[in-house]
């Protein structure tokens, strides 16, 4: 299905997790796994993907090499990060071999699924660039500094982007060489250089977490995913 070349996926996981208070989030318990066991468990046994590049912070190397080793995952290259996300993205980069295919997910996103592999790649290839998405549900504001409102946006031609996001290399490495400003996403790289890229149905349980609510929540999706 990958026609046009090898698959290379980068888990970036590379964030203090602040926002979890001193734990890193991406080792928290999930289902008797750390979090971070689960998307790398998907990407370790997706037959599409050829090579893994794991992206952490310096501190969490020894335990990232030490779950490569325990879980078995035979495709991984762990990377350390940067100060950004998009510093890290880089990085992983720069590790990844001879792939047309880069497939960018979050490591704190544990609910990635074979079929947003599949159908992410099935899409990149329309265009070269494929992100998961979901219709937004509640009404969106547009306000000024102030917090007043100025706009009630449409929401039928909202999305909620999410990873995965999937790539063409040659255009990914542009997109990061080229940048000069901060981007949130992968895909807002991509777009600045004029690159049309094609959301595809992603799901409402590929949640990120980020704070402990999250990780509840997290944690209610993995027991009926068991």
């Amino acid at each position: 299905m990958n026609k046009g070349g090898e698959v290379g996926a980068i888990i970036v996981a590379a964030g203090s997790g602040q926002r979890m208070g001193k734990a890193n989030k991406i080792f928290a318990p999930l289902g008797g796994n750390p979090l971070l066991a689960w998307p790398m468990d998907t990407c370790q046994r997706c037959s599409l993907i050829k090579q893994i590049v794991l992206v952490l912070n310096d501190e969490d190397l020894e335990l990232g090499q030490k779950l490569k080793e325990e879980r078995g995952w035979a495709k991984v290259t762990l990377c350390p990060g940067g100060a950004r996300r998009q510093d890290s993205v880089k990085e992983g980069l720069h590790k990844l071999k001879a792939c047309h295919w880069v497939m960018i997910h979050d490591g704190a996103r544990p609910f990635l699924t074979l079929d947003l592999i599949e159908n992410g790649l099935k899409t990149a290839m329309e265009t070269g660039a494929a992100v998961a998405a979901v219709p937004v549900t509640d009404t969106i504001k547009f306000a000024n500094s102030n917090g007043v409102i100025r706009e009630t946006l449409q929401r039928d031609k909202l999305w909620a982007a999410q990873t995965p996001q999937i790539f063409t290399f040659d255009i990914i490495a542009r997109a990061y060489k080229e940048l000069t400003t901060e981007v949130t996403d992968d895909a807002a790289a991509v777009e600045r250089l004029g690159y049309e890229v094609k959301l595809y149905l992603g799901a409402y349980n590929n949640i990120k977490v980020t704070t402990p609510e999250d990780l509840a929540l997290a944690e209610i999706i993995a027991q009926n995913m068991l």
